[in-house]
């Protein structure tokens, strides 16, 4: 309780203060930590290693641009699963809002997406000191003001974080984040919400299906790639026009 106190009272007391993102030029929004905070800098090299492959890798005309965490550093066959939509994956290890948010500009800067993909699932666990979903909103907002900062009017989609058999304690905390993603997106412009639960539970049992997971409970198997990306794809025909309809 005193962690969660001290967190809450830290975010309120400085709310007022924008921190800048980790080398973002411009750009900055109210944030839960600030950049130099040891969570958020380790994982600067995983951000360098990214945008070396955007200074190697010219992007496909009109593409979806994927970021989060490991889910979607994983997705190998993102290409496949989206098609017809080109897709740039920049996901990072276990990346958190409480990192991301920092990070975010220089991940969506160099590209001119027709639609950007956002999931990140590590910020809430069991563990003592996981902060509330309420303060998780902190990062969330500041990670999607950076994102359209940079980009007005491209389409952003948040995927729901996904019920997994290793998180199962904390799913009542997750699916109030959840929840709090959802209503911001149905408040803010360009702004879209995809839950997912329903494709990963069992109807019977109503835990998750443990063929759409690794051994590690925790990222997806194959399979579950394929439901997912079903998703996805559903959602962005809703949001943005099919990629044929606009290649040049």
């Amino acid at each position: 309780m005193r962690a969660m106190f001290s967190r809450v009272l830290w975010c309120g007391a400085f709310a007022a203060i924008l921190f800048r993102g980790v080398g973002s030029p411009g750009l900055a929004h109210a944030t839960s930590v600030p950049p130099d905070h040891p969570d958020v800098v380790r994982w600067e090299s995983d951000v360098q290693a990214l945008e070396a492959l955007d200074r190697a890798s010219p992007d496909p005309n009109n593409a979806v641009l994927l970021v989060g965490s490991s889910s979607i550093r994983l997705w190998e066959t993102a290409a496949d699963d989206l098609a017809p939509y080109p897709v740039v994956r920049r996901g990072y290890g276990g990346a958190r809002y409480r990192d991301l948010c920092h990070y975010v500009d220089r991940l969506v800067a160099p590209h001119s997406p027709r639609a950007i993909v956002v999931f990140v699932a590590n910020d809430i666990t069991s563990a003592d000191d996981a902060p509330s979903p309420e303060e998780v909103m902190v990062d969330v907002r500041a990670t999607h003001a950076t994102i359209h900062a940079r980009h007005p009017g491209v389409p952003v989609l948040s995927v729901a974080i996904t019920p997994t058999e290793s998180r199962w304690a904390a799913w009542p905390s997750i699916q109030r984040l959840n929840g709090l993603i959802e209503r911001m997106g149905d408040e803010a412009p360009a702004t879209f919400f995809l839950p997912t639960a329903a494709r990963f539970l069992d109807p019977v049992s109503g835990t998750p299906e443990p063929t759409l997971f690794r051994d590690d409970r925790l990222h997806l198997s194959r399979r579950g790639y394929r439901i997912w990306g079903a998703a996805i794809k559903e959602a962005l025909d809703r949001v943005v026009p099919p990629v044929a309809a606009v290649a040049e």
